[in-house]
């Protein structure tokens, strides 16, 4: 390593250590234990290297540059949520076609046995085998689930995912999906198609992702109607989101009254900002410490029987 490289690691080293401090200053202000982020990736690497390339290369569903903020090896970003204070978080994961979700949950039940800060996440496609996994992934200790309609292109209201849904509502196991047609729209994304499911199961414990940009107004509409229904802030008020949605802020009273049903996401490590970014967002929204602490941990302690 040559001198330059030397200076760089160091500089690095020290902007890593400050953000650590300025995240974990957030939490202890508040009188938090730390955090817990319902919307964090961790992949298999052939996965995740795909969908760095996605973002690099701007795919369609991206439609804009999105730098990669953590590219790192798997053990570093997790011992970097733990730097940070992140009590909980999860292992976001979906397939794109049939056949990938088995071996995903397989994966993904690994990776949470040997990170016991993980909640254990899980996923599921529209095929004949899905009612079976799901209920084997739920058995096995499966605490969250995630849909991404947007990259799965599929209809939530497919007959072969009716049992699938059935399960999760049955067991309150919360499914966190991204059904919004942000950044771009899908054939099957917008507050229509995933409000016919939560038509049939009323019960379903549906968080929805990044507030449902760009229909905030429809998906805060959805969450009045279903009081199962969750709503995280994944990206929502940052830089990066309010530069093309912004949050319409005469909706920030339904948000506050929905305070107990907000949860923090973040995207972590796909993020093209600092993650103490998405923190400083949610405080500039001036709704008060008590909000502050519901989103940032106490909600989701609550969804997640977290002590």
């Amino acid at each position: 390593m040559n001198d330059e490289e030397a200076r760089a690691n160091d500089e690095q080293a020290r902007a890593d250590g400050q953000e650590a401090r300025s995240v974990r200053e957030f939490w202890q202000a508040l009188g938090l234990p730390g955090l817990i982020d319902v919307h964090t990736h961790f992949m298999p690497k052939n996965v995740l290297d795909k969908v760095w390339a996605y973002f690099d290369a701007a795919g369609p569903l991206v439609n804009r540059p999105w730098p990669i903020t953590y590219r790192e090896a798997e053990e570093q970003r997790v011992q970097r949520l733990r730097d940070f204070g992140v009590r909980a978080f999860t292992s976001m994961l979906y397939p794109h076609k049939p056949g990938m979700a088995g071996w995903l949950n397989a994966w993904a039940a690994e990776f949470a046995a040997r990170t016991p800060d993980c909640l254990h996440t899980a996923t599921f496609f529209p095929e004949p085998e899905a009612a079976g996994y799901v209920a084997r992934a739920i058995e096995d200790g499966a605490r969250v689930f995630k849909a991404h309609l947007q990259v799965g292109g599929y209809d939530p209201t497919d007959a072969r995912l009716d049992e699938v849904w059935g399960l999760l509502a049955d067991t309150g196991t919360p499914v966190v999906t991204h059904c919004g047609s942000g950044p771009m729209p899908g054939k099957f994304t917008g507050p229509g198609p995933i409000g016919a499911v939560l038509d049939r199961h009323p019960g379903l414990v549906l968080v929805v992702a990044h507030l449902g940009m760009p229909e905030y107004r429809d998906f805060l509409d959805l969450a009045e109607r279903h009081p199962a229904v969750r709503l995280d802030t994944t990206i929502a008020f940052t830089d990066f989101a309010e530069a093309d949605v912004p949050f319409p802020r005469e909706e920030l009273p339904r948000l506050r009254g929905l305070g107990e049903r907000v949860l923090l996401g973040s995207d972590f490590p796909n993020i093209p900002y600092r993650y103490v970014h998405q923190l400083e967002a949610l405080a500039g929204l001036g709704l008060g410490e008590e909000w502050l602490r519901a989103v940032c941990h106490d909600n989701a302690a609550a969804l997640f029987g977290l002590s």
